[in-house]
């Protein structure tokens, strides 16, 4: 587990910086919001054609050999994308970053489910989005202040020079992770739930009537995230006009929230049961978009934001372990690929 947690350290450091900054970069080198939708929708499209058969090669050649392909192409790609910035290459390097990074959301999930059991897999999950999220909350500050500082001993740089400076080294932190995952040996399933699966009628209807309710609702709350999240940068500059060092600051702030919201939902779900806790921070995280639709302030929207972070973020650790805790080993892989599927479609 520790190993993959190093893996997952170095990813989700890199690329959580990435992805809140990459919207802003395009807008600084010109490009308007039809083109940033072209490039985003590009990017799921290469997750939608990619999920369902990174499913065929996970479950038979294992998890490692595609964390390997994914640990290398996709800051590779990353990092192409912040240097090749006309509109038809954008669009082409999104759809393949899309197509390699979907592979994730695949691998993740049953990794961390067969290197815990299902006493601790909620505490699992929670700490390894809740630690990525603290190295994040460093990146939130050089996004912020990097400009100044480089003013500050003499060199000049414009905003997008700044904001490519970053992407890149966030490329490179992503990179790191391929190290520990040189280093991984994840268990094959557990030949007991394989048995009883294969052998048992029993065993196969009780993951299709789970997955045929799980999965649409799995897709509208994915489409929330994906209609609002990747914008709500560039809505808080645009719309509010608060600044970049703001930004940066608020960046910070939601990473801290979601880093004790993160640590704090293996207790709510213990406390109020998991299905209870999913339902109380999905409900939260309603409430708050509601309300920040109509903000005008940019105290009240800051603090609605802050709280929609948290509430959505708090919810993550819950749906994935209620899904893992409801699909046999074997069949981990493609319950993940399915997911990953939904969510692509559905964004």
């Amino acid at each position: 587990y520790w190993v993959f947690f190093s893996a997952a350290f170095f990813y989700d450091a890199g690329f959580s910086v990435y992805f809140f900054l990459f919207n802003l970069y395009l807008l600084d080198c010109g490009f308007n919001e039809r083109a940033m939708g072209w490039i985003g929708g590009a990017f799921t499209l290469g997750s939608v054609l990619g999920t369902l058969p990174a499913g065929v090669p996970a479950r038979k050649l294992g998890l490692r050999p595609l964390l390997i392909v994914l640990f290398v192409a996709a800051p590779v790609l990353s990092a192409a994308r912040a240097l090749w910035l006309r509109e038809p290459p954008q669009i082409g390097l999104a759809f393949l970053t899309g197509l390699v990074m979907c592979t994730w959301g695949v691998c993740f999930l049953p990794a961390v489910a067969r290197l815990t059991e299902e006493k601790n897999r909620a505490s699992g999950f929670s700490l390894i989005f809740s630690v990525s999220v603290g190295t994040s909350m460093l990146g939130g500050i050089v996004c912020g202040y990097l400009r100044d500082w480089l003013a500050h001993v003499g060199i000049a740089m414009q905003p997008a020079e700044v904001k490519r400076l970053i992407l890149l080294a966030s490329c490179g932190i992503a990179l790191i992770g391929f190290l520990p995952v040189l280093r991984l040996r994840v268990p094959a399933p557990r030949e007991e739930e394989n048995d009883s699966f294969s052998r048992g009628v029993r065993g196969r209807f009780h993951i299709q009537p789970f997955l045929w309710r799980f999965l649409p609702l799995m897709a509208l709350w994915s489409a929330v995230l994906a209609a609002f999240t990747p914008f709500a940068n560039v809505f808080l500059v645009r719309d509010l006009h608060i600044s970049m060092t703001r930004i940066g600051l608020i960046f910070t702030a939601v990473r801290l929230v979601q880093l004790c919201m993160g640590l704090a939902a293996p207790l709510l779900f213990r406390t109020v049961g998991l299905m209870n806790g999913i339902f109380v921070t999905q409900a939260g995280a309603a409430a708050a978009l509601f309300t920040l639709a109509s903000a005008q302030s940019e105290r009240s929207a800051i603090t609605l934001y802050l709280t929609y972070s948290a509430a959505q973020w708090a919810s993550s650790p819950g749906l994935y372990n209620l899904l893992m805790n409801e699909v046999p080993d074997r069949e981990r892989s493609s319950a993940a690929a399915m997911k990953m599927f939904a969510n692509a479609v559905s964004g």
